[in-house]
């Protein structure tokens, strides 16, 4: 896995992994990558420093190795994992609204809409309602293009 940092057209700054980088230069050319707070697929990597890892025996070496940096290390990592996973929430919030500002709510009706539209029978246009399991299945069966959104998380402001 390789990390890269990224930045869109916009100026927006952010991390993405990928498995390696001719897997980045894949996406990146079919526009599979996108800027997690605008959306655009106008992403390029930013220039970055090297991050070259020591040999444990090189980095206990002549300074006396301190398990206390350690731990304040694997906590840079737990927060940076924290931080990440918020950028993720974000911008799984920013697509919510997006949906929701740009699409029609379908309520229940979410199956047979999209099946509609799928057919011919409607004129094509933005939906999202609710689904149960077993209608996402049908809808898969029938190769009805739809993606489910995750819940909004809750605010504990």
């Amino acid at each position: 896995m390789i990390l890269y940092q990224l930045k869109c057209q916009r100026g927006h700054n952010f991390e993405a992994w990928f498995l390696n980088s001719a897997t980045y230069d894949s996406q990146q050319s079919s526009d599979d990558v996108s800027c997690p707070h605008c959306g655009t697929t106008e992403v390029a990597k930013a220039p970055m420093a090297p991050n070259i890892a020591r040999r444990r025996s090189e980095a206990g070496s002549d300074m006396g190795h301190d398990r206390g940096h350690d731990r304040a290390a694997g906590r840079g990592s737990e927060d940076r994992a924290q931080e990440v996973a918020e950028k993720i929430l974000e911008a799984v919030d920013g697509l919510r609204q997006d949906v929701e500002d740009n699409c029609d709510y379908v309520g229940d009706e979410f199956a047979e809409e999209a099946r509609r539209i799928h057919y011919g029978e409607t004129e094509e246009h933005g939906i999202y309602g609710e689904a149960s399991d077993e209608e996402a299945k049908e809808l898969d069966e029938e190769g009805v293009d739809f993606f489910r959104l995750p819940y909004p998380r809750r605010r504990n402001d």
